[in-house]
């Protein structure tokens, strides 16, 4: 059966859930020793993420494999507000079920995550040690799909702080900005994500919902991604909305994409190449996703 109908609604979830919480309970904890955690790039699947075995374990696989973080500030495509806000940190923060269509299953699931005012606080002096504006706190605004849904996958115990930071621009240049003086909380434990999709064409996905196939615009965008984030070239994925195969089907908007420089500005060197952690595709999108250190 389809992920996009599936038998029982989040079922594969239900079947890796059980293993994911033993695996999490023996997960060490970030120290100084450790250095600066890396920076990531996920591609975040919303709902059908929960239908789809394979991928949640390639996610807790990926979470497992780096020290579990102190705090987690997520920048996802799913909360673009300027100037920059972050969302509620009170623990329990209530979740955003942004998406509609699905099983009544997918509007139920919780994720319980402790207080992150301490993360705030974090957050706002380091951005305001850069030169940032005020950041104020958003105390009506939970965690959106584009953060819940992955994390809850990849830190099942729901014990790390959470903070959203809102996604201020759509400009590569300024996002870059904005990751760079994140930078520093990676030295203290914190794990800073972008959230979005390597490509994000809805609109344009009949075909490939119909027949299993990806489209063509998904695959050269993908590979032309992979090139030149190989390469550590940052001027090319910049220029994406020129130099992109696949454009503007692979991102009619462009909100799933520009979180990937937030990602690459916290890098110690933007430049460097990446770290491909997952590829493939999900109903034909690429769900590629990296780390950068």
């Amino acid at each position: 059966m389809s992920s996009r109908f599936p038998d029982v609604p989040a079922g594969a979830f239900d079947a890796f859930i059980g293993g994911a919480v033993a695996t999490s309970r023996s997960h060490r904890a970030w120290t100084p020793a450790d250095g600066a955690l890396p920076a990531l790039f996920v591609s975040h699947g919303a709902p059908p993420l929960f239908d789809d075995g394979p991928w949640m374990d390639e996610l807790l696989a990926w979470a497992t494999a780096l020290p579990k973080p102190r705090a987690i500030l997520i920048v996802s495509a799913h909360w673009e507000q300027a100037p920059a806000r972050l969302s509620a940190s009170m623990a329990r923060t209530p979740l955003v079920y942004d998406f509609g269509g699905f099983d009544r299953r997918y509007y139920e699931l919780k994720y319980p995550t402790p207080d992150a005012g301490r993360l705030a606080g974090r957050v706002r002096a380091t951005l305001a040690a850069a030169g940032s504006p005020a950041v104020h706190e958003d105390r009506r605004r939970g965690l959106d799909h584009g953060a819940w849904v992955p994390l809850k996958v990849m830190y099942p115990l729901a014990d790390v702080p959470v903070l959203q930071l809102s996604l201020p621009s759509s400009d590569p240049g300024s996002l870059l900005e904005l990751g760079k003086r994140l930078r520093p909380l990676r030295d203290e434990g914190v794990l800073v994500i972008g959230s979005g999709f390597m490509t994000h064409g809805l609109p344009f996905l009949r075909e490939a919902m119909l027949t299993g196939r990806v489209p063509g615009w998904s695959r050269d965008f993908d590979a032309w991604a992979a090139d030149a984030l190989d390469h550590g070239d940052v001027d090319e994925l910049a220029a994406y909305q020129a130099k992109a195969p696949g454009m503007p089907y692979a991102h009619p908007t462009v909100e799933h994409f520009v979180p990937l420089f937030v990602t690459l500005g916290a890098a110690t060197d933007p430049g460097q190449p990446v770290t491909t952690t997952i590829v493939g595709t999900m109903w034909g999108l690429s769900r590629r996703s990296f780390q950068v250190s």
